[in-house]
């Protein structure tokens, strides 16, 4: 686990950027400073919402163009670095070094292990997927019954950080931490938010911060939007268990991979089914499930928690729907949908079933006439379960 925290503040921000996109232009936003900007991109400039709380810039760069991190200035421990002796070391320059293929950029932290590219075309898909999850749960970003007050609180995955930011902002009494391979989330974020790059598969070790292992337990742990990073869920949700505290709460959240329609409207030589049956048949061989949203209850029961709900919401595809809501929805859905197909295809295609691009675009040409055809009446499933550690 790499840890990246400074406690310094800011201000003041340059200068606001807006998009003309009316679909994006609704979307809620973050301030973002790149603190290494890719070379391929020579624009700097950050966004902001109006009214943007104040918040603290948590990274800063030591002299040697390590990440600096105060809590290290006092550990002379040789083994600083090896990841069985300490969960927080110092981020060197190394983690930028960025794999490229195809076109895309992916994470060079424990490279490979994601298929999913982290380049700001991905960047932009995931902050509009977090817009598409509040319009499918009425803009709550949590659905647990959470008490009032909590201390800790743990999200894994988190991507480009909006969720994290939003569930900090809301519950500034929260010390919050969000994990994810890839350093691509906001510098300006709420005080009591921290990112961390981690792998979500290799051992936790969080609670080895403190003597008081108990008082570093989390109350809450999310997990959204993981299917396909994941080889082994009972592994994930046993760690999950065992860093809550007792009455603390999981939460996981997934759409299914496999679009549905209730009038057999979508046929089966179409080019969309044939993309949902090679990706299914490639994560498989990857390891790694796509298609885990129908199994996240069952998952979440075996793995020992109570109380365990599951709430499950349709979500259109394409704006088929007569409804003014899901007609909403469904054009945000679509156009997440067009920009997904790619990153999630891609990688595995090529890399496990040994396509040539030429194959893997015709297919993806195909899908995306496919998601334009409002005579397909597709939609997906949105699982959203979440459970209880027994307090004894």
């Amino acid at each position: 686990m790499v840890e990246y925290t400074h406690p310094g503040w800011r201000d003041a921000a340059p200068n606001d950027n807006t998009t003309n996109n009316p679909l994006i232009a609704t979307m809620p936003t973050s301030t973002s400073i790149p603190i290494f900007p890719d070379n391929n991109n020579n624009n700097n400039d950050i966004d902001m919402n109006n009214n943007q709380p104040l918040v603290a810039d948590t990274t800063t760069i030591a002299p040697n163009g390590y990440f600096y991190n105060p809590r290290d200035d006092d550990d002379n421990d040789s083994a600083l670095g090896d990841d069985k002796a300490s969960s927080t070391t110092s981020l060197n320059e190394s983690i930028f070094n960025y794999q490229y293929e195809n076109g895309r950029r992916y994470h060079a932290f424990r490279a490979g292990a994601y298929p999913l590219p982290n380049d700001e075309l991905e960047q932009d898909r995931m902050d509009m997927q977090h817009h598409i999850y509040l319009l499918l749960f009425g803009g709550e970003l949590y659905r647990a019954p959470l008490p009032p007050k909590i201390n800790r609180a743990l999200d894994i995955g988190c991507g480009t950080g909006l969720w994290a930011i939003d569930f900090a902002d809301t519950r500034p009494d929260t010390q919050v931490i969000a994990t994810d391979l890839s350093y691509i989330q906001p510098t300006w974020i709420p005080p009591n938010l921290r990112f961390e790059i981690d792998d979500a598969e290799a051992e936790w070790n969080f609670n080895q911060l403190s003597s008081d292992h108990d008082q570093q337990k989390f109350d809450y742990i999310h997990i959204r939007s993981m299917a396909g990073s994941i080889a082994d869920w009972p592994r994930l949700l046993s760690r999950a268990y065992n860093n809550l505290a007792p009455g603390g709460w999981i939460e996981l959240t997934e759409f299914e991979t496999w679009a549905s329609t209730d009038d057999n409207s979508l046929p089966l030589d179409s080019a969309y089914h044939e993309y949902q049956v090679r990706l299914c048949e490639a994560a498989a061989s990857f390891g790694k499930e796509m298609n885990i949203a129908p199994h996240i209850y069952n998952l979440v029961r075996n793995a020992g928690f109570a109380n365990v709900r599951e709430e499950v919401q349709k979500c259109p595809l394409s704006p088929w729907p007569k409804d003014k809501r899901l007609k909403e929805l469904a054009m945000y859905m679509n156009l997440q949908m067009m920009e997904s197909i790619e990153p999630y295809g891609l990688a595995l295609f090529s890399r496990v079933l040994k396509w040539d691009t030429t194959r893997i675009y015709a297919l993806l040409d195909g899908v995306r006439r496919d998601l334009r055809n409002l005579n397909y009446h597709m939609y997906s499933r949105v699982h959203c379960v979440y459970g209880q550690k027994p307090y004894n």
